[in-house]
C-alpha cells in the first residue's frame, strides 16, 4: 500500500494510533479511578469486565496492534531520519528541539516496556507482589492486589517514573498529532504546545494520584 510505503503516510499512521493510545488511557483511568469509591467500586469494575470476555480480548487485540504499529513506524521513522542526514538534521533540530521532542523514542520504549510489565503484573498476575484472592462477595480482590502492590515504596516510584515517561511523550505527541494531520498553523501551534502538555500533566497527575494516596496511607486494607 502507498500509505505504507511513504514516510509521510507513515507518520499519519503512527499519528492515528497515537491518539487511539491515548483514548485508553483516558479509558483506563477512568476504570482505575474507580479504586477511590474503595473494594467495592474497583472489584465491581472488575467483575463487570470478566463478564465481558469477548469484548474485553477484542479490544486488547485491536490496542495491541495499535501499539505494535506505533512502536514500529516510531522506530523505523527515527532510524530514517538519522540516516537520512544526520549532521544537517541533528543541527535543525537542535535548534527548536525540546528534551521531550529530542527523546521520544526512548521515552515510548520505556512506556513500553512498563506497559508490558504492567500486563504481567495486573493482568497475567504474575509477579510477587501479586496478591490473589476473592472478596467478601466472592468477587476477584482487585482491591487488595493493588493496594498491596504499590503499597511497596519501589513498585510505586517505579509507576510513578513511568508516568513522567508518558508525559514527556504525550507533551510532545499531542501536538505533533496535530502537526502531522495539518490540522495548526503558525499562530496556533504555542496554543497546541501548551494544550499537549496540560493534558499529558493531567493525566500523569491522575495516575500518580493512586500510588500515591496508597503510599500516604489513604487507601487500607
Amino acid at each position: 500500500m502507498r500509505i505504507l510505503s511513504s514516510s509521510v503516510g507513515r507518520k499519519i499512521l503512527m499519528s492515528i494510533t497515537g491518539q487511539l493510545l491515548i483514548i485508553f488511557i483516558l479509558i483506563h483511568l477512568i476504570g482505575n479511578s474507580t479504586i477511590f469509591f474503595g473494594p467495592n467500586g474497583i472489584n465491581a469494575y472488575a467483575e463487570h469486565l470478566h463478564s465481558l470476555p469477548p469484548l474485553v480480548w477484542a479490544f486488547r487485540l485491536f490496542m495491541l496492534a495499535a501499539i505494535s504499529v506505533h512502536i514500529a513506524y516510531g522506530v523505523t521513522l527515527t532510524l530514517e531520519n538519522k540516516a537520512a542526514n544526520p549532521g544537517a538534521y541533528a543541527v535543525k533540530r537542535n535548534l527548536k528541539a525540546s528534551f521531550a521532542s529530542e527523546n521520544m523514542i526512548w521515552t515510548g520504549l520505556l512506556v513500553a516496556g512498563f506497559i508490558l510489565y504492567h500486563l504481567l503484573q495486573f493482568t497475567i498476575k504474575g509477579t510477587p507482589d501479586i496478591v490473589v484472592g476473592l472478596d467478601s462477595a466472592n468477587r476477584p480482590d482487585v482491591f487488595r492486589m493493588v493496594v498491596t502492590s504499590f503499597g511497596n515504596g519501589l513498585i510505586s516510584l517505579a509507576y510513578m517514573f513511568a508516568m513522567l515517561m508518558l508525559f514527556l511523550h504525550l507533551s510532545h505527541g499531542i501536538p505533533s498529532f496535530l502537526q502531522t494531520m495539518g490540522w495548526n498553523n503558525e499562530k496556533t501551534i504555542p496554543a497546541f504546545g501548551t494544550g499537549g502538555k496540560v493534558i499529558s500533566a493531567i493525566l500523569m497527575l491522575a495516575y500518580i494520584s493512586i500510588p500515591a494516596v496508597i503510599l500516604a496511607g489513604l487507601l487500607k486494607l
